[in-house]
């Protein structure tokens, strides 16, 4: 192995869900991605802490021994809890106090060590995605978020960080493959943002040293797949739970334990001792209390994670077949299911995606713009398959092309391209 840093630019899409990384070499030439998982170039960000033999596991490999039954710790959404004080909170890992944004460093560490093996030594130059708002309308919190992936990635050998918003990363990767100038709406709905941006691509552009005019408009906002999931779990599964049960006083059971068990980054401070117990004194505010036994049962047997897991799978079968599934929840009680159909998608994601699709509004009207005057809605990020979104992006944007480009892998491409 080479002892010297390649030349060369690292692009790194740190994502919410997903995480993807990209190459490219000095000169202009083509960025490629970097296999993370086998073939795959893009793989979970998940990080678990084995109990049983003290190793720490990444990505499809994470998921994998948690499903499996191995004693430990997952941890996903690392992404969510930057600008959020609890970034700098400490929780115990294999009797050990770490920090969260510990975890985030290790987590960049084994991405960087990956790269290293694919290209012959550590890269020392880094391209980060960021969202356009890490966190909405406070300027000082999204300041600090972008400050603790920074020291993230300087704290595992990255002595030059610089940092290129998602949806213009994947503008410059969608540009490689157009043959003439567009004006082009970009969206990127990942796992925790979307983000969007109105750009003038064209291959001539493309030989331009300065890029800035062609950037006619950004907006973002705090909304992604994790928000989706959290919607479609109260709607569906956390009922079959106590959310909106009512008890013997006629008033809802308390939505708090609800709220968090199905919200990804949330799932794992109700496995604390205090939390469990908070639980159980929820009993007398059930009617029902085999409700509650289920409830209780998930603490227990430290299911929240599993849970949000089949809820994220039913969402993605629902929206690809376009038609009912199931959500399978037999580990709690035998034969418990949740049922999902594109009716209750649709209904229970309304309000956000009406948020989500104003927002690629905004951006349009900022660039003074109007639909007749885009080329093409080029679509990054998983969560831009979402059929409910795309219809709704499709009503908003009547006439104008949906492309759905690398959902995966653009932004990491991109990014890579904005300082080789």
């Amino acid at each position: 192995m080479q002892s010297s840093p390649p030349a060369g630019m690292l692009g790194i899409d740190f994502g919410t869900s997903n995480s993807a990384m990209s190459w490219a070499a000095p000169g202009g030439g083509t960025s490629r991605l970097i296999p993370l998982e086998g073939e795959a170039t893009a793989m979970p960000t998940a990080v678990f802490f084995n109990a049983e033999d003290r190793c720490t596991h990444f990505g499809r490999d994470a998921v994998g021994q948690y499903l499996g039954g191995t004693e430990g710790r997952l941890l996903r959404s690392l992404k969510s809890l930057l600008g959020s004080p609890l970034l700098n909170e400490s929780t115990v890992v294999n009797h050990q106090q770490i920090s969260f944004q510990q975890i985030v460093e290790i987590f960049l560490n084994e991405l960087r060590e990956r790269a290293a093996q694919v290209l012959g030594a550590a890269p020392t130059r880094v391209v980060m995605g960021r969202p356009v708002h890490f966190v909405d309308d406070d300027p000082a919190r999204d300041a600090q978020a972008q400050q603790s992936l920074q020291d993230a990635a300087q704290a595992v050998g990255f002595a030059d960080v610089s940092f290129q918003f998602e949806p213009i990363a994947a503008a410059l990767d969608h540009e490689r493959r157009l043959t003439r100038e567009s004006l082009v709406l970009v969206v990127d709905l990942g796992g925790g943002t979307s983000d969007f941006t109105v750009v003038r691509l064209g291959p001539q552009r493309m030989l331009l040293a300065d890029r800035s005019a062609d950037v006619l408009a950004t907006t973002g906002v705090h909304i992604g797949g994790t928000d989706f999931d959290q919607r479609l779990s109260l709607g569906q599964v956390m009922p079959l739970l106590g959310y909106r049960h009512h008890g013997p006083q006629g008033r809802e059971v308390p939505n708090r334990v609800f709220m968090d068990l199905s919200t990804w980054h949330l799932i794992q401070w109700l496995y604390l001792p205090r939390a469990i117990a908070q639980a159980q004194n929820l009993r007398s505010n059930y009617s029902d209390v085999r409700l509650h036994e289920r409830l209780m049962r998930v603490l227990a047997q430290r299911d929240g994670h599993r849970i949000a897991h089949e809820v994220e799978q039913a969402k993605i079968r629902c929206s690809l077949q376009d038609t009912d599934t199931t959500v399978d929840l037999s580990g709690v009680e035998r034969d418990l299911a949740a049922q999902l159909a594109p009716a209750d998608m649709a209904q229970h994601l309304e309000a956000l995606l009406a948020r989500t699709v104003a927002c690629a509004r905004e951006c349009v009207q900022r660039a003074e713009l109007g639909n007749a005057s885009l080329d093409a809605i080029y679509l990054t990020g998983g969560s831009s398959a979402l059929l409910p979104f795309q219809r709704a992006l499709q009503a908003e944007f009547k006439g104008v092309p949906l492309v759905e480009g690398d959902l995966f892998g653009g932004v990491a491409s991109g990014l890579a391209y904005s300082r080789a």
